[in-house]
């Protein structure tokens, strides 16, 4: 081979290391980790109060998913890792208190629907909003910890009177709960 050619050679294969080298460099991407395990490669776009919005990488379309649902964000650019939630480990019944109970449902986003749950309350007497709502929420909570569940999405929050009839009254009320649970 000739000095020319050898040259050539040299010339090839530095500017394809150089290629490579800034390509990759560009293609640095933001990596989302949920707490089941699964990674999102992206572009984060932002970081709201409960969401967060991406982008997958390659693609325009803006994507969002519950901050419940991630355990960190390690930004490509710079590094930096930011721990969102931490994980909700709930075992069993015992455990209700550890459910949150959510009601917007852009907060869901990213999570695995198990399944609808109630909580209510038995006919109560002269009993304020209160009590009958936390009665009820507490059962709510209870019925997703029984499935594992460490989050309700609420899909219905009512009280019945004696007659039947929805609304406040000042008699035997019922509180009652629908949500639906969900998981990592």
């Amino acid at each position: 081979m000739s000095n020319l050619k050898k040259i050539k050679m040299k010339k090839i294969i530095l500017l394809f290391a150089i290629a490579m080298f800034s390509g990759s460099i560009y293609a640095q991407v933001d990596v989302i980790t949920k707490h089941n395990g699964e990674i999102v490669k992206g572009k984060v776009i932002r970081v709201d109060e409960y969401v967060v919005v991406y982008k997958y990488d390659g693609e325009d379309a803006e994507n969002s998913i519950g901050k419940y649902a991630i355990e960190k964000i390690v930004y490509g650019k710079s590094g930096r890792v930011e721990e969102v939630t931490e994980k909700i480990v709930v075992n069993g019944e015992n455990d209700w208190d550890k459910v949150i109970i959510l009601e917007d449902k852009s907060y869901i986003a990213g999570l695995k629907k198990v399944g609808e749950i109630k909580g209510k309350t038995a006919f109560i007497n002269m009993h304020t909003g209160n009590t009958g709502d936390s009665k009820a929420d507490k059962k709510l909570k209870m019925e997703a910890a029984k499935l594992g569940c460490p989050f309700v999405f609420m899909t219905a929050d009512k009280d019945i009177n004696e007659s039947g009839a929805n609304g406040v009254s000042f008699g035997a009320v019922q509180a009652i709960r629908k949500g639906i649970a969900y998981k990592y």
